[in-house]
């Protein structure tokens, strides 16, 4: 029903923020993602939004992209994450690392998100599979790895608790034609400094 938001930011209070339009204030929750690129109070606001009715509230969700609002209808989708977990979940990770995740089937990046527990991020992945990350090849969502062995020593660093961050700053000082073993022992010597 209220597909776009045009107006001045009037407040910001993660996660919700309160955008003027004509005289009229719209109370929008946005993911932290969304949250940190808006301009100053004050100032002109664009946002997509999805409207969500229901029997004892009516909520507007606001996101910075296309891509955004699209992962959070498709989150939606899925039996048991209402609103507030879909919304969560963005602002714990972006739609590339979410697609990127999908497209790895790795439950250990859902966990990290708060509410997010090992049965339904597993749940999250099945229903994705296909609808989210298809189109973004792992390559394009994961900073640019050359080859499936980054992809595995990615993984592994995640696995062992690094964040997506170090994992990925370890694994560009590694060779670019470096085995999966090796490349590991390698990270963890970077990482270890």
């Amino acid at each position: 029903m209220i597909g776009k938001l045009t107006g001045t930011l009037l407040e910001k209070s993660p996660p919700q923020v309160l955008v003027d339009c004509h005289g009229v204030g719209y109370e929008v929750d946005v993911p932290m993602s969304t949250f940190y690129n808006l301009p100053a109070v004050g100032e002109t606001v664009s946002l997509l939004t999805h409207f969500v009715v229901r029997e004892d509230a009516q909520l507007l969700f606001g996101f910075g992209s296309v891509e955004e609002r699209n992962a959070f209808r498709q989150l939606l989708k899925i039996s048991g994450v209402g609103a507030r977990t879909a919304l969560s979940i963005l602002s714990g990770l972006s739609v590339a690392d979410l697609a990127q995740a999908v497209t790895a089937q790795e439950a250990g990046r859902l966990v990290k998100v708060p509410g997010i527990g090992k049965k339904t991020a597993e749940r999250l992945l099945l229903e994705l599979k296909g609808k989210l990350g298809a189109e973004l090849p792992v390559v394009a969502g994961s900073g640019g790895l050359q080859n499936e062995a980054q992809l595995d020593i990615l993984q592994a660093l995640v696995a062992l608790g690094y964040s997506d961050k170090e994992a990925q700053l370890a694994l560009k000082a590694l060779p670019p034609d470096v085995g999966v073993s090796e490349g590991i022992k390698l990270a963890l010597k970077a990482l270890a400094r």
